[in-house]
């Protein structure tokens, strides 16, 4: 249940490159030990990523996303008592992490990865998956106002995100720290 007391999410990193763990949850009993002790800890959801987002990371292709989640993603699901959540801005991805038993949908391009216009929209209307809606943009530059930039964004994708037939109750919205903004906007953002 959301907004009666802030929830934690643990992030599992299964990629060899991950910018926030280096790699260190390499080998799906690794990974298994992790979340346990995340949740031990009192992680409310899981969030597995297998595709890096660290700064010039290049995007791999879904089979190949798919291919290095699955192993993980289906033994997490099996053993993990709280939600799980599916890093990925790959409408392909997304939909067979569904499939798989995957509770969220985690979108660091929040609903707007220009290979694939509306397509992480549609998986969400179809699958009726909460979805996590981040702010991001190239660069770390603002033509004017954070948190104006923001909201613009924020409104697109839940343009978007209506068009595809999602419900607003989907939809979770991420500021995005860390992501397409300087340590002044970071800051900002957190205030």
């Amino acid at each position: 249940v959301l907004g009666e007391r802030t929830l934690v999410m643990g992030i599992l990193n299964v990629t060899p490159d991950s910018f926030s763990d280096g790699g260190k949850w390499q080998g799906v009993d690794k990974a298994l030990a992790h979340m346990e002790e995340m949740v031990r800890d009192g992680a409310d959801i899981i969030d597995i990523g297998a595709e890096s987002s660290r700064p010039g990371f290049k995007v791999m292709p879904a089979d190949e996303e798919i291919e290095r989640l699955m192993p993980y993603l289906e033994a997490v699901v099996r053993e993990c008592p709280v939600p799980v959540s599916v890093d990925t801005f790959k409408a392909e991805t997304a939909s067979t992490a569904w499939q798989a038993g995957a509770d969220i949908l985690n979108d660091i391009w929040g609903l707007q990865y220009e290979e694939e216009p509306g397509e992480m929209a549609r998986v969400a209307a179809e699958t009726g998956l909460p979805v996590i809606v981040m702010h991001n943009q190239h660069g770390k530059s603002y033509a004017g106002d954070v948190i104006e930039t923001m909201q613009g964004f924020f409104r697109r994708s839940l343009a978007i995100a209506r068009e595809a037939g999602v419900k607003r109750e989907q939809v979770i919205l991420d500021p995005g720290i860390g992501f397409g903004k300087d340590t002044a906007a970071n800051l900002l953002v957190q205030r």
